[in-house]
């Protein structure tokens, strides 16, 4: 939990003593955390500038901002009292334990001794006689390399001497323990055989062909000759507590460096985290307003379906209207046709004024039959109506699959810009910013993400355009579609279900399986009530809200995977079905779940929507226009 420094006080200033103590449980309880990857922090300060504190530091800052500050809430210094309570009593040991510097000890040390060596470590060989079949190979430094190589030397330097019938030579080890360990083995080999340097020394006499060798030591190096010359040009002299105390400082050096290092990448390592933590609360906002966009996308798009249903209706209200006077207009003249023909046969008189009134008939037949062309017109003003509504569908949905690659790219483009965020931090952070390759890379970086973001705007800038000219179209074309299946309803009342064309129930269970089942189990006069018994109880379960037989798949859809949702095979309750009343009932209860999860998840009722019976699919508005003008003026013939 995380206070800040002007946190509203529910507390006064006579209480702080009271309230001190539930702080200071939640401390013991481990609620709050002081110690943070072994820094001292303070947990009710939370985003201030300075982190990490020292035990002493720490304890004064609790105890200042206990005591009273100005700026600071009564429940804030309460806080902090409880704070200092704790440092002084639960953690004070603890960390003074944990701060105390632990010096590294050197892993198994050679034995401390007093004599001075030759470093770095030396052997020396002695007594070479030049005879035999080897004698060219003893002038050769590598005969001596590969003749003592289980002691790993790095040189071997020969000296002969005058008549170049007896040599020395002096051969090199590693400056380090290993090269140590391998001098001092070397030297135990000859004493092993009797051939070291005490030896060389007391059988003066006595020598013989063999040869002695030894590390060499102080009197080596300050022998007289090319040994000695040689001893003291390449070496110098050091005992092995010198050694080891030159190590042991260098190791505290590195230990020390180390140390400081880890502290500085610690340091370094809690501001990205908290970098880290401000990008992931920026990209949950970033997806919230995204669906929040979504859904009023959703109520938009809605909203346009529903007002190009209402228009649709309303035109096909007056074309109706305009049609059913034209007939009535119609029928009235071809009466009074009939009447003038009758009275052919009266008096003069009256065939003037049968005369006269058959002109006024024509006259009104041309203007009917100029009624008649503008009906025509609208007739095809109106089909071409409902091609520009289809042409502005076929736009709009161009227009939803542009908006969608533009959110992905809008989606993009942001995953991108804050990941080149993330890399600059990463950069400033755990790069030299004085290199000039790094500042470059950083330029560069700089440069792209300024472009990122200039990209971003200009795809929000058209996204939001597209959304309005989409809504627009998608209300329309709605509209359009709400108001035909309104007509369509009136009609099938009046004349029953159209052949071709009409409207069908989404998620209404079809009762013809029911019956065909029922036929086979029952006897005639029972069958049609179990049907119909069934198929309501079935209409019913669909309804019911804790039943929802389907599960979410994956399937493959260029650039990323969409997820749709099937019914479950495996439901216990359509297995029930399958199993007692066969596979036909079965099947129609599972096509009414597909289209009721289709078209109303979420009420779970039926729906109406134009259908094409002929291909038993959804009808397109032109199908729908189409086949009304086509029986509207059926009509008209037959009237």
């Amino acid at each position: 939990m995380d206070y800040s420094s002007d946190e509203e006080s529910d507390i006064s200033e006579s209480e702080i003593n009271e309230y001190k103590d539930k702080p200071y449980e939640e401390l013991k309880a481990g609620q709050y955390r002081v110690k943070v990857n072994g820094a001292l922090r303070c947990p009710f300060c939370a985003g201030k500038k300075k982190q990490d504190y020292k035990f002493k530091d720490l304890l004064q800052h609790a105890t200042g901002v206990g005591k009273g500050s100005a700026n600071r809430s009564a429940k804030q210094k309460a806080n902090h009292v409880a704070l200092a309570i704790f440092l002084e009593n639960d953690l004070a040991d603890g960390v003074e334990l944990s701060q105390r510097p632990v010096l590294p000890q050197p892993v198994n040390p050679p034995p401390q001794q007093s004599d001075e060596f030759v470093f770095p470590w030396m052997g020396i060989i002695t007594n070479i006689m030049d005879e035999g079949k080897d004698s060219s190979a003893l002038h050769d430094g590598n005969y001596w390399m590969q003749k003592f190589a289980v002691y790993k030397p790095k040189e071997v330097c020969i000296f002969w001497s005058e008549n170049e019938q007896i040599g020395q030579a002096v051969i090199r080890f590693d400056d380090n323990w290993k090269g140590f360990m391998n001098s001092t083995e070397f030297e135990k080999s000859f004493e092993s055989l009797h051939h070291s340097k005490k030896d060389w020394k007391a059988q003066i006499a006595n020598r013989g062909p063999h040869i002695y060798a030894w590390c060499a030591r102080a009197d080596d190096y300050y022998s007289e000759g090319p040994l000695g010359h040689y001893l003291q040009k390449e070496g110098k002299l050091t005992t092995l507590s010198g050694i080891v105390e030159k190590t042991t400082e260098s190791r505290n050096v590195v230990v020390a460096h180390l140390s400081s290092r880890i502290d500085k990448t610690n340091e370094n390592l809690d501001e990205l985290q908290y970098k880290y933590n401000e990008t992931a609360m920026s990209l949950s906002r970033m997806l919230e307003e995204k669906d929040r966009l979504q859904n009023a996308f959703s109520e938009e798009t809605r909203k346009m379906q529903r007002l190009a249903r209402e228009n649709v209706h309303r035109i096909l209200e007056e074309q109706e209207n305009l049609s059913e006077e034209l007939e009535l207009k119609k029928r009235k003249l071809d009466n009074w046709s009939k009447e003038l023909n009758k009275r052919e046969a009266l008096t003069e008189r009256e065939r003037q004024k049968l005369d006269e009134d058959k002109r006024k008939n024509v006259d009104q037949n041309n203007s009917l039959q100029l009624a008649s062309t503008e009906q025509r017109k609208a007739d095809e003003s109106f089909l071409r109506l409902i091609e520009e509504q289809k042409r502005e569908k076929e736009e709009a949905l161009s227009k939803i699959l542009l908006l969608e690659k533009q959110l992905d790219a809008k989606q993009k483009l942001e995953m991108e810009i804050e990941e080149l965020k993330g890399k600059l931090q990463v950069m400033k952070h755990l790069g030299d910013e004085d290199d000039v390759a790094v500042q470059k890379k950083m330029k560069e970086m700089n440069e792209e993400l300024d472009s990122k973001i200039e990209d971003l705007t200009d795809v929000e800038s058209l996204n939001q355009t597209l959304v309005v000219k989409e809504r627009q179209s998608n209300d329309e074309l709605q509209d359009a579609r709400k108001a035909l299946i309104a007509g369509l309803n009136e009609t099938m009342n009046s004349a029953g279900r159209m052949p071709f064309i009409g409207i069908k129930r989404m998620g209404e269970i079809d009762e013809k399986p029911f019956h065909n089942t029922c036929k086979k189990k029952f006897p005639p006069d029972e069958a049609q009530v179990h049907a119909v018994a069934l198929c309501s109880l079935w209409q019913e379960h669909m309804k019911d809200p804790n039943w929802y037989p389907f599960k979410v798949i994956s399937v493959p859809g260029g650039a990323q995977e969409k997820t749709v949702e099937i019914v479950i095979e495996e439901d216990e309750k359509l297995q029930e079905l399958k199993q007692e009343w066969g596979d036909e009932i079965h099947d129609a209860v599972v096509t009414a779940l597909k289209e009721v999860n289709e078209y109303n998840p979420s009420g779970r009722y039926t729906v109406p929507e134009l259908w094409n019976f002929k291909d038993g699919r959804k009808a397109t508005l032109k199908e729908v226009i189409a086949y009304i003008v086509k029986n509207i003026k059926a009509k008209r013939r037959r009237g």
